[in-house]
This record gives C-alpha cells, structure tokens and sequence, in this order.
C-alpha cells in the first residue's frame, strides 16, 4: 500500500499540481484535493498506465477517496 501511495502522490503532484505533504489514505478526492469529475477521468487513464490494465468506468464510479484508488489499483494488479 506504501508503495502505491507514493505513486499515487506523484501521480497527484505532476497531473494535478496538489500539495503531497497532505495527502494520507483518507484523503479525499473531490473535497479535498478538489478534483473533478474531468481529472477523475484524468486520473483513471494515468492508473491504466501505471497498471497496464483497462479500468472500466463502473469500476471507478465508487473511488472518493485515495484508500479506495489504491484498492483499486489492488485489483486491477490481482486480474490476469
């Protein structure tokens, strides 16, 4: 999870330009790193390519926090 986390920050810092002293598993998306439904989008092709797996959107509709993208990220390493 540590190891996901902190990509998951450089992911925020380089796409999003966010603060990444902030960001804990808690943290959430849209209240408090103030993304959109446009960097969620933005987001989710940046995980594709971390992964190298396809996200599919009803997959992602759940994720409001950073815990629920690394879960995320998780099950998309699990599948073959």
């Amino acid at each position: 999870d540590e190891e996901i986390l902190e990509r998951l920050k450089a992911i925020f810092q380089e796409t999003f330009e966010v603060d990444t002293q902030s960001i804990t598993m808690d943290t959430h998306l849209f209240q408090d790193l103030d993304l959109d439904s446009i960097d969620a989008v933005d987001l989710a092709i940046k995980l594709q390519s971390m992964t190298g797996k396809r996200i599919k959107p009803e997959d992602f509709k759940s994720v409001r926090t950073v815990r629920d993208v690394v879960a995320t990220v998780h099950i998309l390493l699990a599948q073959q």
